[in-house]
């Protein structure tokens, strides 16, 4: 089953000082952090806070090839959680038919902001994410993993502070 869901923030993982985006549902119940890499935090954070560029960004350019070539995209989903990475399809539609690309989570989303599409997570995903083994680079437990997701689930918009690069 597939739930809608919007990106709530983004911060940064205490235990990895990688950035992460939260995704929240709509009635803002369920939370799903997912990790992403430096530049494409960048590439949310700045669709986020309507930052233009002098010239297109990579996500930017992908939107406008899109619109050029009279393709939609009709949604974005999560849809699966294996070994710790996040899976995502891009759905967009164009005269042909409708198609679906397989994607990083990271760029869907970027995407998807830029577009105005729809986020959907799977809901088997949202179960997954809640055993994200969070261990360090030497394999030991970190302390607090578990409390750091609650928390993350009980975090509203507000409480994120602006993610700059």
């Amino acid at each position: 089953m597939l739930l809608e869901m919007k990106v709530s923030g983004l911060t940064i993982d205490p235990f990895t000082n990688v950035p992460i985006v939260i995704l929240k549902d709509m009635e803002e119940k369920n939370a799903l952090p997912v990790w992403i890499g430096v530049l494409e935090a960048s590439a949310i954070a700045s669709e986020l806070e309507k930052i233009q560029f002098s010239r297109p960004m990579t996500h930017d350019l992908l939107k406008e090839i899109l619109k050029n070539i009279n393709v939609t995209v009709t949604r974005i989903e999560v849809v699966d959680l294996k070994e710790n990475v996040y899976y995502a399809t891009i759905h967009m539609s164009a005269c042909e038919g409708s198609f679906v690309l397989d994607a990083r989570p990271s760029d869907a989303i970027a995407l998807a902001l830029r577009t105005r599409s729809p986020i959907f997570v799977d809901t088997k995903v949202l179960e997954k994410s809640r055993s994200i083994d969070m261990r360090g680079d030497q394999g030991k437990k970190e302390e607090g993993a578990r409390d750091f997701l609650e928390t993350l689930e009980d975090l509203s918009p507000s409480d994120f502070g602006k993610y700059k690069m």
